[in-house]
């Protein structure tokens, strides 16, 4: 039986997985098969989320290549919002429903986990 945790060190995040040998077992085993950390967002200012909006989500991991919209902007459904580029392919991230947007919650150059809020829309 094994679990997965996530380990911060040095603001540097780690997925491990453990597996449990038996208890009084003396011996260690070390899994030969290594990964590549990843780098937890930057947080963004507690200030700029509104909560008053639709939060949009990112669909995947990768980073913020470019914003088309800002805080303002009337935006239709399907309306590309932004673009974020994830293994080399850029996707656009498009308005859910017609609306404003109340809050931008990334920068350009900045990297996002899958789930991340990067918007509001009301």
């Amino acid at each position: 039986m094994s679990k997965m945790y996530k380990v911060k060190v040095e603001g540097n995040v780690y997925e491990v997985e453990v597996e449990f040998v038996s208890e009084g077992s003396s011996s260690m085993s070390v899994a030969s098969q290594q990964s590549t950390p990843t780098v937890a967002p930057q947080a963004t200012t507690p200030a700029a989320v509104t909560g008053t909006g639709t939060p949009v989500t990112a669909p995947m991991q990768g980073n913020i290549w470019k914003i088309v919209k800002k805080v303002g902007d009337v935006v239709k459904a399907g309306e590309t919002i932004l673009i974020l580029e994830a293994m080399k392919m850029e996707n656009n991230i498009v308005a859910p429903k017609d609306g404003t947007i109340v809050s931008l919650l990334v920068k350009e150059g900045e990297s996002v986990d899958s789930g991340s809020t990067l918007l509001e829309l009301a």
